[in-house]
């Protein structure tokens, strides 16, 4: 027996300190969302793949309750009501695997929630400078002389002579 494999468990954590995959679900660095809020339902995934799809439920699809959740703050609620409804939905089906599927399920949960809790800055209204509408007027000169050269053969206007 090797030093150290008698102390660790069977996956290499050692033993008395399991780890436990992590219960809750962080979206923005000030929410968090536990996972026992979300609902999951697995089903077949549809497309070929042969005997493994056609007995295995490896789609996953996880449910939010924006409306009823305990973890969000009101402003985060008002503004996930606002943008995303009452209930988020979400559908993983990439993967063989349903681990994988709940993996990516969760990630899309995580970006979605965080994109619509996401607050734009408002634009600041700025005045152009002095250099800037200079320039705007130098071009407006040379597309109109530009444009003044392409008229050929036509009588002259007054003030061109």
């Amino acid at each position: 027996m090797v030093d150290g494999e008698a102390a660790r468990g069977e996956e290499g954590a050692p033993r008395g300190r399991q780890v436990d995959p992590p219960s809750v679900l962080r979206v923005t660095p000030t929410c968090v969302l536990r996972l026992d809020e979300l609902e999951w339902r697995f089903s077949a995934s549809g497309g070929p793949g042969g005997q493994h799809v056609n007995t295995s439920n490896t789609r996953a699809e996880v449910r939010f309750d924006v409306a009823g959740s305990p973890s969000l703050g009101p402003r985060q609620r008002a503004r996930l009501l606002e943008r995303l409804g009452p209930e988020v939905r979400v559908v993983a089906s990439d993967e063989r695997s349903q681990l994988r599927n709940r993996d990516l399920a969760l990630e899309r949960l995580r970006s979605r929630l965080a994109e619509a809790l996401r607050v734009e800055t408002p634009r600041r209204a700025t005045r152009p400078t002095k250099a800037a509408k200079e320039r705007r007027l130098e071009e407006k000169r040379q597309r109109s002389e530009t444009k003044r050269r392409r008229q050929g053969g036509g009588r002259p206007r007054p003030g061109d002579e």
